[in-house]
């Protein structure tokens, strides 16, 4: 079962790294875990991210960071808004911090840190103001084998 990837300690970490990196922007940031993907990573990203509805926040700011941890296969995916205004250059240093960790069986650490990394980019394009509200739950979300 997907809930059993993390210790329930490692997901109360992952979601307060979710809330800290949400602390000072309006942008959405969530997590998904699945053991298997069949298909490209990216395409299954993309689906995933509908089914959260990531994809109807007010300024399309959501970051998706998605796992299939028995196939080794990881994607993280931004809204228009978010990757309109960081480069190809962000979203590949976040998959290069996250592969040094996750190779190291820290994966915790290593999606921690790369939620963070994304905070810090949301609440630079993205900050908080005192009308915003929290569009999307913090809770990590759970799959089970994806078969296209």
């Amino acid at each position: 079962m997907s809930e059993q990837f993390f210790s329930k300690a490692q997901q109360d970490s992952i979601v307060l790294a979710i809330q800290n990196a949400e602390l000072n922007t309006s942008g959405e940031v969530r997590v998904h875990l699945e053991p298997n993907c069949n298909i490209d990573v990216l395409e299954r990203a993309k689906q995933v991210f509908a089914e959260l509805k990531m994809n109807e926040t007010e300024l399309k700011n959501g970051v998706l960071f998605y796992l299939a941890y028995a196939d080794k296969k990881f994607a993280i995916l931004g809204d228009s808004g978010i990757h309109e205004k960081v480069t190809d250059a962000f979203w590949n240093e976040e998959k290069e911090l996250m592969k040094t960790y996750f190779a190291k069986g820290q994966f915790t650490e290593g999606l921690s840190l790369a939620i963070e990394k994304a905070g810090i980019k949301l609440k630079e394009h993205f900050p908080y103001f005192s009308h915003d509200t929290n569009e999307l739950s913090n809770d990590i979300s759970f799959g089970g084998n994806y078969e296209a």
